[in-house]
């Protein structure tokens, strides 16, 4: 890990969970190029660790994150180049984050706007403090939320995601739960505890089964009703044949706890 990314990245590793921790809390965590970089960075180091059973994504400071670093867009506001290399390094963190074969937990404090909120959008859970705030606000400043509209329409109703999008005006943690942004709304005291508490529930379980399943989810998402249930019934029938499965129906029926091989 390069020392920039270390700057921009703080990761931590403790039975089965790693932390990713956005770390530029006096930029507000904005997704500049570089905050990407080393996030897709920790994203891909992480694909293949097996140490890592599931991910926290975090924020230090007062802001999760506001979106992308509106001084170095207006830096580059001619630069067509530019601007679609910011665009497609983010869609590609937020498809590395839906790809990543772990599951990932948001752990929101503050305030989520924009691809911050994407980013929030983006991750398979989240847990936010009751004073968590969210808002796709680019149509306040002429710049329409094109890229996190992507996240936030796959996982709110149509017209919760348009009212976000046409108002640009914040929601509250208790209204994201209400449509679906988020799971859980916690006070900010013990956020820590409600969310390494879910993902400790979740490294609990067989990686290897995880995996299939995120995969699977993902992929019926986007299929007609007889395609996903075609695919999904080759999913379950290759499942079957991996030894967790195995094991896990064994030890159901023995009434015990299952050791996962997590193969």
């Amino acid at each position: 890990m390069s020392e920039q990314t270390e700057a921009l990245v703080k990761r931590y590793t403790e039975n089965g969970i790693t932390t990713l921790t956005l770390n530029q809390p006096e930029r507000r965590n904005s997704l500049s190029v570089a905050m990407l970089e080393a996030l897709s960075t920790e994203l891909e180091s992480i694909s293949d660790d097996s140490d890592t059973r599931v991910v926290v994504l975090a924020a230090a400071g007062q802001v999760f994150c506001a979106g992308h670093d509106l001084k170095e867009v207006r830096e580059q506001i001619d630069n067509h180049d530019f601007q679609l290399k910011l665009f497609n390094l983010c869609s590609k963190v937020m498809q590395q984050i839906v790809n990543l074969p772990k599951p990932v937990i948001a752990r929101v404090t503050g305030v989520a706007t924009a691809a911050g909120c994407q980013l929030v959008a983006s991750c398979d859970l989240a847990v936010a403090a009751d004073t968590a705030r969210f808002a796709t606000p680019g149509v306040n400043i002429g710049l329409f939320c094109s890229t996190p509209m992507v996240a936030l329409s796959r996982n709110v109703s149509r017209k919760h995601a348009m009212e976000m999008l046409l108002t640009g005006e914040m929601v509250g943690a208790i209204k994201a739960e209400r449509i679906g942004l988020i799971n859980q709304v916690v006070d900010e005291q013990v956020l820590d505890e409600s969310v390494y508490r879910l993902a400790a529930t979740v490294a609990g379980k067989s990686s290897c089964t995880l995996k299939i399943g995120k995969e699977a989810f993902y992929k019926q998402l986007e299929m007609g009703l007889a395609d996903a249930y075609d695919y999904t019934s080759e999913v379950m029938a290759s499942n079957m044949q991996i030894a967790d499965a195995n094991e896990g129906i064994g030890a159901f029926l023995e009434k015990r706890k299952p050791e996962w091989k997590d193969e």
